[in-house]
């Protein structure tokens, strides 16, 4: 049995405060742009949450499962360590800024500067699936972990803006897509991504299929370019895990 908030009612403070104390799962109805939901949340709690949260859903989260039954605004994920998010619409800019574990799932587009700063070390390998497409700044100054955008429902628009990659010196970017992204910049290597590294990432798209209704056959099986450092790009070396 679930513990009910409204957060129309309680306003951001407040609900934030009975979040908190509270534990198992949680129901969060009437979502209209309250901040900071579930922030350093841990795993004894799994909310859910009807409408649209507002800035920093789930920052600094470190366990828990949040998913969200509608879009949410900017920085989900902000410093994200562990947990995983759902987003059932769209989500803002910033989406997982300089995030460092966990998982987050997008069903629609995602804003600008998606992954900004996203960082790994050791075993602290933070994962981004986008189902649509991003805004520009994808990746910038990446520094680890993995990055998916899968364009579904583009119309032929295309999957990512401008500036992808700009300052990456680690991690990867697979992106669904027919033809190789254009005008990357210099620090970002661009391939058609192999069997293997298909496989690498097939439990992420099994589980956004299973997650939002669409056909995991489909996407595994089709073409992925991979953007990846390139390996003359000086940063590199500051870094001790990629």
């Amino acid at each position: 049995m679930s513990t009910v908030f409204s957060a129309f009612e309680l306003g951001f403070q407040a609900l934030n405060d009975a979040v908190r104390a509270a534990t198992g799962d949680i129901e969060i109805r009437n979502s209209f742009g309250e901040r900071f939901i579930a922030a350093s949340a841990t795993s004894d709690k799994r909310i859910k949450i009807s409408g649209t949260p507002g800035n920093a859903l789930g920052c600094y989260l470190d366990g828990a499962f949040v998913e969200v039954l509608g879009n949410a605004q900017d920085a989900v994920g902000d410093t994200m360590n562990d947990g995983e998010i759902i987003v059932h619409g769209r989500a803002g800019d910033a989406l997982g800024y300089a995030m460092r574990g966990g998982i987050i799932y997008v069903k629609g587009d995602s804003g600008y500067r998606t992954g900004i700063h996203m960082k790994q070390y050791l075993d602290k390998r933070p994962v981004i699936v986008v189902g649509g497409g991003t805004g520009s700044f994808l990746g910038e100054y990446m520094a680890g972990g993995l990055l998916i955008v899968l364009g579904l429902g583009s119309g032929g628009k295309p999957e990512i803006g401008g500036f992808t990659g700009t300052g990456m010196h680690g991690g990867k970017i697979f992106i669904r897509c027919d033809a190789a992204p254009e005008g990357l910049p210099s620090q970002v290597a661009c391939a058609v991504a192999a069997a293997e590294e298909v496989v690498s990432i097939s439990e992420y798209l099994k589980r956004f299929a299973s997650l939002f209704g669409e056909d995991a056959n489909e996407l595994l099986g089709s073409k992925y370019y991979v953007l990846t450092p390139n390996a003359a790009n000086p940063y590199k070396q500051m870094y001790t895990a990629n």
